[in-house]
């Protein structure tokens, strides 16, 4: 997919992954992008900042991602390429409370399935259209410290992957972003063991990425690894589990100092 004259929404825009995909979709020359943020002053400033149009909207909500796909195929066109961006990272482990657990799985993966169910229909009446999700690594491999995290980036994934092949021959396209450790308001000063797993490689600056997705885009390949890394992690996770585990593990106990 090429960026130039196309029509664009990306949730999430207020920070970190989220605006500096809209700044390098308008740098591509994107005919409009849509930035869309739970903070109404966030989506704003981006719009400031970046010359998007704003909008406000709680993806955890159906009726708020019905509302942002109408009102921009009303006020300014067909949606080409919808980016599934906004994300949170609660619930370190299986005690954290059950309200904990429900708001990150409506956000990590029912706000994709939303826009899916009321997009993919009217992307297929006009010929096709484009998905990016984004995912993580955590969604590939899994997140020390961060139980409600990987489990539901492994969901995300998994939708990803279903709606890519089940709408592929009806001309729909799926990205999907799986980065490991990108500097963002999530990953700022904070020291807990997810955010130290993940860095563990080192962290992205979210321009960076930018640049990457869209590579991937127009070559409209369906894995986005921004950290090739990763690649060898799935590899090694894959090809003996049990080692894998036990090499995690190892990592958990160094990372918290449960070992020593």
């Amino acid at each position: 997919m090429q960026l130039k004259d196309k029509i664009v929404v990306v949730t999430g825009a207020g920070s970190g992954i989220g605006k500096a995909l809209v700044m390098k979709f308008v740098a591509e020359g994107a005919r409009a992008v849509v930035g869309v943020d739970i903070n109404p002053e966030t989506a704003k400033q981006t719009a400031a900042d970046l010359g998007c149009v704003a909008m406000t909207a709680d993806v955890t909500k159906e009726e708020d991602v019905i509302r942002i796909i109408e009102e921009t195929e009303r006020d300014i066109g067909p949606i080409d390429l919808f980016c599934s961006n906004a994300g949170i990272a609660i619930g370190a482990s299986e005690q954290s409370p059950n309200e904990d657990w429900q708001l990150i799985w409506e956000v990590n993966v029912m706000s994709h399935v939303y826009a899916a169910r009321h997009l993919v229909p009217r992307m297929i009446q006009r010929g096709g259209g484009y998905f990016l999700n984004t995912a993580s690594a955590a969604g590939l491999l899994n997140q020390i410290g961060g139980a409600a995290y990987g489990t539901t980036k492994h969901a995300a994934v998994g939708f990803a992957e279903w709606l890519a092949l089940t709408y592929a021959h009806q001309g729909i396209k799926v990205s999907l972003l799986c980065p490991q450790a990108v500097r963002t308001a999530m990953t700022a000063n904070s020291d807990d063991d997810a955010t130290k797993a993940a860095s563990n490689d080192g962290m992205m600056d979210p321009d960076q990425l930018a640049d990457i997705v869209v590579e991937h885009l127009q070559r409209e390949t369906f894995l986005i690894l921004t950290h090739e890394e990763v690649k060898v992690y799935m590899t090694r996770k894959t090809s003996d589990y049990d080692r894998w585990i036990g090499g995690m593990n190892r990592l958990l106990q160094r990372l918290t100092g449960q070992g020593s």
